[in-house]
């Protein structure tokens, strides 16, 4: 379908740049400079009928406005929180994302950075490179087997988290409702992290969950607790978060995605008892090539005008 215009937020795997490519008239808008940009909206603007973006970058209001042909927001990802919802269904703009594909893989970034924080693996790992076995030990680490886990939003993530960890220890969630699981269910985020020694947020991020790890829920995991988060850093108060580890009113954290990526605050990059990676949750080959095939599926339905796999507006 070359004749399509599609503009482009982002750079994918090979294989969704190829095909995106293969496709449609792709105009890549994150290769442009601001005058390029410019000039693709007064030449182009009228014509372009999608955008494929990436989760963590939605598509701005103003640059959607500016969008009068606009018939699909394709997200590769299953974050939509950077798009308005109500501006694209007052304007019968379809939202997809590319849900399943990528629950393993985050769940299991989920416990590999459990156990990474709690028993030192990077900081081991920077030890032994640095040749420093030579001259003594490591301090002692943390157990994982017996902690108590909380989990906020037991949504297919959470559960996919949950089910793994249950292997370890007992698993307590909160979500906006009691979900039909096999796990204890805690109305407060809050009281979930004071019953917890290590916190995951799964949750979607919306204007409600915004910044919702502030000083009280921090305080209320405690200088043994550990926060995990997976799922989108405007859950948290990164200033609170530093502040916390800095007095040591918690124990530790790790952290997958931040507020204002790729911008990492140099607290929590230089913080020793805090394990960073560069939201990398659902980044193997097997599930960004799923993630491709779903953002694919929910293009050619949407232009042969069939429903649409992925839709969630």
């Amino acid at each position: 379908m070359p004749q399509i215009d599609v503009l482009q937020m982002c750079s994918f795997s090979e294989f969704l740049n190829d095909e995106l490519q293969a496709r449609f008239r792709v105009h890549r808008w994150y290769a442009l400079q601001e005058s390029e940009q410019e000039h693709i909206l007064r030449e182009h603007a009228g014509r372009i009928r999608a955008v494929v973006t990436g989760g963590h970058l939605g598509i701005s209001p103003s640059l959607m406005a500016r969008l009068p042909s606009l018939g699909i927001v394709a997200i590769n990802g299953v974050g939509f929180d950077k798009v308005d919802l109500v501006e694209s269904k007052r304007r019968d703009i379809r939202v997809t994302t590319t849900p399943g594909v990528l629950t393993d893989d985050v769940a299991d970034l989920a416990v590999g950075l459990i156990i990474s924080l709690l028993r030192g693996i990077p900081a081991s790992d920077r030890f032994l490179r640095g040749g420093q076995w030579t001259s003594g030990e490591r301090p002692l680490a943390h157990k994982v087997t017996g902690r108590r886990f909380g989990i906020v939003g037991l949504g297919n993530i959470g559960r996919a988290i949950a089910h793994r960890l249950s292997a370890f220890g007992p698993v307590a969630y909160c979500d906006v409702n009691q979900q039909p699981a096999n796990y204890i269910y805690v109305p407060s985020a809050i009281e979930l992290a004071r019953q917890s020694d290590v916190l995951v947020l799964a949750t979607t991020a919306n204007a409600s969950t915004q910044r919702m790890v502030g000083r009280p829920l921090l305080d209320a995991l405690g200088p043994q607790g550990y926060l995990i988060n997976v799922a989108r850093g405007t859950l948290v108060d990164e200033p609170e978060l530093i502040k916390a580890l800095a007095e040591n009113r918690i124990a530790g954290a790790a952290l997958d995605v931040f507020a204002d990526e790729p911008r990492v605050p140099e607290a929590l990059r230089n913080t020793p008892n805090v394990v960073v990676t560069p939201h990398i949750a659902s980044a193997t080959v097997e599930t960004r090539e799923a993630m491709a095939h779903a953002v694919l599926a929910n293009l050619d339905a949407h232009f042969a005008g069939k429903s649409l796999p992925g839709a969630i507006a």
